[in-house]
């Protein structure tokens, strides 16, 4: 088994982050489920690793996808290991809670990054408005990449699901 050293425990990264920023370093934070690895996560991680010093990605757990049934493909430690795997992102971690809200006001980012399709705070979820809301009572900023978008819900469905 190797042991990969990005990928924390999510206190254990609250306490790295901690240290980063007292050093001065801008914190970029990611967080879905990136079920299904496709070019349009790694661009978006690119992207939104240039926004800053450093890019932590945190992964929704298993238990808590709402993709449908059969989801995740992919379970939560595979998911986070294909995340560290990439060089634009410096630490993973696998999500405790339901949404990201628990996660922001723990980590604390300076930036919370997302995808274009969630620029006007709408989804079907209603949790990007929730989380634009802790981002504004933490003080971080959220910003958008605009690379290549892609569903990995519509991509599993048109090729693998046949």
């Amino acid at each position: 088994m190797i042991i990969n050293t990005k990928i924390l425990d999510i206190e254990v990264l609250a306490e790295k982050i901690r240290e980063l920023k007292s050093q001065g370093r801008i914190v970029v934070h990611c967080h879905g489920c990136f079920d299904l690895m496709h070019p349009g996560h790694i661009k978006h991680f690119q992207e939104a690793r240039g926004m800053g010093d450093v890019l932590i990605v945190t992964v929704t757990p298993d238990r808590y996808v709402d993709k449908g049934p059969g989801r995740p493909a992919f379970n939560q430690d595979l998911r986070a290991e294909s995340i560290a795997a990439l060089e634009c992102v410096n630490f993973v971690a696998i999500n405790k809670w339901p949404t990201a809200e628990a996660t922001l006001r723990l980590l604390r980012p300076d930036i919370y990054a997302k995808g274009q399709e969630f620029e006007n705070l709408e989804d079907k979820t209603g949790k990007i408005q929730k989380e634009h809301d802790v981002i504004r009572e933490i003080g971080a900023n959220i910003r958008f990449t605009h690379g290549i978008v892609f569903s990995s819900t519509r991509l599993l469905n048109t090729y693998f699901r046949q």
